[in-house]
C-alpha cells in the first residue's frame, strides 16, 4: 500500500499515520524524520540541507525529493510506504509520480483528514499551552491553517480528479478517527 496522508497542522495526521502504517505494514515516513536522519547521519544531502535549515528557509524541492527518493527506495518501503508532509507543491506531485513509477508501482490513495478550524485552533491553543510554546498564538494557528489550505487545496485536486482522494472526518477521539480511516482504506485495491 503507497500512501499519502495530508491535513492541516493539527489534525492528527502524526498520530494516524502511525496508527495506519502499522495497520498495513508498512514505513510511515515523515520529510521531518527524513531530515533529521540525514542531518544526524552527516550524509551529504544532510549536510546541504541543514544549511538551509540553520537559515531558517525552507528545504530546496532539489534537495527533499532526493531525500524522499532516497527514503522510498529502502528494503522496508518495499511492501508500501505512507508519505507525511510530502509532497507540498505541485512540483512534488509530479516528482513522486515519477518516484513512484520507477518503482513499477502507483499510488495506492491519498488520505485527507478533514477537521473543524475553530476546533483545531482551539486544540492547538490548549497544546501551546501545556507544552509552553508561546510563539503559538491564535493568530498564528489561523495563518499557518490559512497557509495549508493555499498550498495544499490545488494537490488535494489533483488527487480528486485522479480518483486517489479519500477524505476522513478527522474530529472526535483518535480511536473513533482511526476506526474512520481503516474503514475508508481496507478497501482500497493496492497496486
Amino acid at each position: 500500500m503507497r500512501l499519502i496522508i495530508m491535513g492541516p497542522p493539527g489534525a492528527g495526521k502524526g498520530t494516524q499515520a502511525k496508527f495506519i502504517a502499522e495497520h498495513f505494514g508498512i514505513p510511515a515516513i515523515s520529510t521531518g524524520d527524513i531530515f533529521r536522519a540525514n542531518v544526524s547521519q552527516g550524509t551529504p544531502l544532510g549536510v546541504e540541507a541543514k544549511r538551509f535549515m540553520d537559515a531558517g528557509e525552507y528545504v530546496p524541492d532539489q534537495i527533499t525529493n532526493e531525500m524522499v527518493r532516497n527514503r522510498i527506495a529502502e528494503p522496508d518501503a518495499d511492501p508500501g510506504f505512507l508519505l507525511d508532509g510530502y509532497p507540498r507543491t505541485l512540483a512534488q506531485v509530479e516528482e513522486l509520480d515519477d518516484m513512484i513509477a520507477d518503482t513499477g508501482h502507483k499510488l495506492d490513495a491519498v488520505l485527507a483528514l478533514t477537521v473543524d478550524r475553530d476546533e483545531i485552533v482551539q486544540r492547538l491553543l490548549a497544546r501551546a499551552e501545556i507544552e509552553g510554546r508561546a510563539d503559538d498564538t491564535e493568530e498564528v494557528i489561523r495563518r499557518r491553517q490559512e497557509l495549508y489550505l493555499e498550498e495544499t487545496k490545488p494537490l488535494i485536486e489533483i488527487y480528486r480528479d485522479r480518483g486517489l482522494l479519500i477524505e476522513v472526518d478527522g474530529m472526535g477521539e483518535v480511536d473513533d478517527v482511526t476506526e474512520r480511516c481503516f474503514a475508508a482504506l481496507d478497501v482500497v485495491p493496492q497496486s
